[in-house]
């Protein structure tokens, strides 16, 4: 009887200390998720490849930089694997505000029988906050090929 009751009760210290380490083991994984998504740098960039390694799209690129204590540097690429029809490429400048990033600003650019799209903006923005550039990617020629970039988010203060 006293066995069967010291396994139980050692059953229970088990589920107990792994209970308390899954537990652990999420809050770590949140708080990684949470810092990966910001640099100490000045700059981020991301590059994505198409995945459907298609006729059209070879790849997006986006970058947001520091320039001054009120000034970012925007940018972004769509390349082509040669002349599309259209190309197109969207810019979001994405402000964190009580921990969420959303929409500070945006722009939408198309372009017609050419291979690729570049666009460099400079933004003043309110210091204090981090930014980072998301973008939306794609070439038509007959098929509609596209990618999402995302930048880690860059401190303006």
């Amino acid at each position: 009887m006293k066995r069967k009751i010291g396994k139980i009760i050692w059953t229970l210290f088990l589920v107990i200390c792994l209970s308390m380490s899954m537990g652990l083991v999420t809050t770590l994984a949140d708080e990684l998720e949470i810092t990966d998504l910001e640099t100490n740098e000045d700059y981020s960039e991301d590059t994505v490849y198409s995945m459907l390694r298609g006729n059209n799209l070879s790849f997006g690129t986006t970058t947001v930089k520091k320039i001054a204590s009120n000034k970012v540097g925007v940018s972004g690429i769509t390349q082509c694997h040669h002349n599309c029809a259209t190309v197109y490429l969207t810019l979001y400048l994405e402000r964190k505000v009580n921990g969420t990033y959303s929409t500070y600003k945006s722009w939408t650019f198309t372009a017609s029988n050419v291979s690729n799209l570049v666009k460099d903006l400079t933004v003043i923005v309110p210091s204090g906050y981090y930014y980072r550039v998301r973008g939306y990617h794609a070439a038509k020629d007959g098929s509609k090929e596209s990618v999402n970039t995302v930048t880690k988010g860059v401190l303006v203060k």
